[in-house]
């Protein structure tokens, strides 16, 4: 698999440097590359409680992405999901730690944990007050003897950093890290395993399931279940945490495991917001990448009972720019139109025989979009069949109130239709079309003359011609021959299709941008959807 590195050797440390030229100096790190990799707070002036935490590298922007003013004091970073040394820890606790002392925040892992405690015995012996917490928020797996450290250690990075930033003592610092440690659960779903660099991905989870309970560095989960949709997904984690929330209100942390894409953690979040079982959810952290596994395709969700104190501590300003801030969740707010952009509703009317024809226009659309869409990968975006489905499923449910027994009143009313439903060039192209055809009925223009208008405005504002490679490419011969009938129109629009295929060039739509061997021998998808159509009424009608 193919990554933007340069090399596994070195790939901590020139992320590391990276992260570093591109901090506008708020972190510096200590030299002792490759074997130390420390990045600290440049502003530190040990006057206060050091707040360090680390380990494996891999889960960006944990740890050294929250390395700042109100988190963090330190990070001490190991090579991808391998813990630091002892050597390394010690380093980092000696360069910041003052006469207030330190904190290190561990997962459980037993690595972080000899190395981070090894380092602590070392560091006492050097006089410094020491203290060390560890996080097993993970609760994936009951039966383990002693639970991972997951994404919930965040919660103690932002509470402990909080109380140290404002002066509190060692005690005080640590006391509140072991109360949010008590209180807190994590658990995780992905789609998919994680890419090691230099190592070949397990196929461990099959297509079309999805694994519950994984750890951070793609340790196996507690079962394998088949997917359906994010909800499903999302319903099954907060079944499992809901145990652990037994009162009171709670802060959700919505972390991205890797590789979901930002619009899939939105709707996450929307299930999230929306669940009953989420009832005691007050707030949310997140939806964003803050405990990650490396490419990993799934969400965790970590909860943290609240109250006015913790409360504070949450909401308190910090200054690494990975934290996102917890919000309140509300109710979508919502606003009304502006005036003159909600169209004028026409006067429903029902005609049997108009209302068929549109249904099985619809049904062909809707059953095409996995064809439409295959040839849309090919010169475009791979979306055409998506596009005309969801404006052909959204014209079936809105003929209740279409005025079908007025076709000069119908055009119009489809053409608002897919102004507002259909996304893309083509739902303004198909609104501007169907607005023209009412217009042109209006003057008492013929159905095929109004169809012929509708096509001429279309050219003139899109500026597509035939042998474009575009959707006219179909429409024009078929709307030229359908004087003669549909069957005739239906096999011009065939032809005009079938054509597309040899065209190497498109002159415009997004098909212009793409090279000549990917468009030969490949129908134009919105060509071939007007050659369907046109076969389908000619198959029902004629």
């Amino acid at each position: 698999m193919n990554q933007f590195i340069n090399a596994k050797d070195t790939l901590v440390t020139d992320a590391i440097d990276g992260l570093l030229e591109s901090s506008g100096g708020a972190l510096t790190r200590l030299d002792g590359y490759p074997h130390i990799k420390v990045v600290c707070r440049s502003d530190w002036d040990k006057s206060k409680v050091a707040l360090i935490s680390g380990g494996g590298s891999g889960h960006e922007p944990a740890h050294a992405g929250f390395v700042g003013a109100g988190m963090l004091t330190a990070a001490v970073c190991g090579e991808v999901f391998a813990s630091p040394s002892v050597d390394a820890v010690l380093a980092g606790i000696l360069a910041v730690t003052g006469p207030a002392g330190c904190l290190l925040i561990v997962k459980n892992y037993t690595g972080d944990r000899l190395n981070f405690g090894l380092a602590a015995e070392r560091a006492r012996a050097f006089g410094l007050k020491v203290s060390m917490v560890v996080v097993d928020d993970d609760i994936a797996l009951p039966d383990l003897p002693q639970a991972r450290g997951v994404a919930g250690t965040l919660f103690v990075h932002k509470i402990a950093g909080a109380i140290a930033e404002a002066g509190g003592d060692l005690t005080a610092v640590s006391d509140a890290a072991i109360q949010a440690i008590e209180g807190m659960a994590s658990i995780g779903k992905s789609l998919d395993t994680c890419t090691v660099p230099g190592s070949s991905k397990e196929a461990r989870i099959a297509p079309g399931m999805a694994e519950l309970g994984l750890g951070i560095h793609g340790e196996a989960g507690v079962e394998q279940v088949a997917f359906s949709d994010a909800k499903t997904a999302m319903d099954m984690v907060l079944d499992k945490l809901a145990p652990s929330m037994t009162g009171g209100a709670y802060v959700a942390l919505l972390n991205n495991l890797g590789a979901t894409t930002p619009l899939e953690m939105s709707v996450l979040a929307h299930e999230l917001a929306t669940s009953d079982k989420a009832s005691r959810i007050k707030h949310i952290i997140g939806p964003a990448p803050l405990m990650t596994a490396l490419d990993m395709h799934g969400f965790s969700v970590s909860i943290l009972p609240v109250d006015d104190s913790n409360l504070a501590h949450l909401q308190a300003p910090v200054g690494p720019a990975a934290w996102p801030g917890m919000h309140t969740l509300v109710e979508p707010p919502v606003i009304p139109l502006p005036d003159g952009l909600s169209p004028i509703q026409p006067i429903p009317s029902e005609n049997p025989e108009v209302r068929a024809v549109i249904e099985e226009v619809c049904n062909l659309l809707i059953s095409s979009e996995a064809d439409l869409n295959q040839l849309d990968a090919k010169s475009g975006d791979g979306d055409t069949g998506s596009t005309l489905k969801t404006a052909a499923q959204a014209l079936k449910d809105a003929l209740d109130r279409m005025p079908l027994a007025d076709l000069t009143q119908f055009y119009r009313a489809l053409s608002n239709e897919l102004s507002q439903t259909m996304g893309g060039s083509s739902g303004i192209i198909l609104s501007i079309f169907f607005g023209a055809v009412g217009d042109a009925s209006a003057n008492g223009k013929p159905l095929a003359s109004a169809l012929l208008a509708g096509l001429r405005r279309i050219s003139e504002v899109g500026g597509a011609e035939k042998g474009d490679r575009t959707m006219i490419d179909a429409l024009e011969p078929a709307l030229t021959a359908l004087p003669q009938g549909l069957t005739a129109a239906a096999q011009a629009a065939r032809d005009g299709a079938d054509g597309t295929a040899k065209m190497g060039k498109a002159k415009a739509g997004r098909s212009s941008y793409v090279p000549e061997e990917n468009l030969i021998g490949h129908n134009d998808p919105g060509a071939e959807a007007v050659a369907r159509l046109f076969e389908q009424l000619a198959n029902v009608r004629e």
